[in-house]
């Protein structure tokens, strides 16, 4: 059940407003950085700066409005995720040239390299799901969405 412990109900945001890339990485780490319970102070640089290394060397805006954007950063204990969702579209330089509308970020520490090759393996799998993706997409809350995607991982059995 990883999908559901990244993508917690309050890591969530429904009605994204950013207009481009750099708008939205700073938007979901804004979503991170208010749940953030760890002892340590955010790293809110350190995550910023990894996106943008990791999009430097290849779009993460995959296709079929979908982008995962990744990284490892330093400064982190756990692995942390945000799910986006936004209506009327993202400017990501998307390999399909497309806008996005479905953001899963998701952010390791350096340890934890195999929980983050396994989350997105999972992530992979819930995109090919196309009426899963379609009706998240169409989610009008954060509740609903994490519905969504607790119903997904139950009946794929992750």
């Amino acid at each position: 059940m990883i999908l559901q412990k990244v993508f917690q109900q309050s890591a969530i945001k429904t009605g994204l407003e950013s207009e481009t890339k750099e708008e939205l990485f700073e938007e979901l780490v804004d979503v991170l950085a208010r749940n953030w319970t760890a002892a340590a102070p955010f790293p809110r640089k350190s995550i910023l700066e990894a996106l943008i290394k990791r999009e430097a060397k290849m779009s993460t805006g995959i296709s079929k409005g979908i982008a995962l954007p990744h990284a490892t950063v330093e400064g982190l204990d756990a692995i942390a995720g945000v799910l986006g969702i936004s209506s009327k579209g993202i400017d990501y330089d998307s390999l399909d040239g497309h806008p996005v509308y479905l953001v899963f970020m998701v952010l390791t520490p350096p340890k934890d390299a195999e929980l983050h090759l396994q989350t997105l393996q999972n992530l992979a799998a819930l995109i090919e799901d196309r009426d899963t993706v379609s009706r998240l997409a169409a989610v009008a809350s954060p509740a609903e969405a994490f519905a969504i995607v607790k119903d997904f991982e139950r009946d794929v059995a992750m």
